[in-house]
């Protein structure tokens, strides 16, 4: 029982930090190239990402 718990909870923590990870793409998005940029991000390689449609 307590392995089953065990990755029950393993795959709820994978799955919210997927969601985070969209959700920060998402906004990273929204940003300017100059910004992006200067956080040493490229704009080309986040569109590759999974990323969500819209930020709340």
């Amino acid at each position: 029982m307590a392995g089953f718990v065990r990755n029950a909870v393993n795959a709820f923590i994978r799955a919210r930090e997927r969601q985070a990870e969209r959700y920060v793409n998402g906004a990273l998005l929204m940003l300017d190239d100059e910004t992006l940029k200067a956080n040493g991000y490229n704009r080309t390689e986040l569109r590759k990402r999974p990323h969500a449609t819209y930020v709340v």
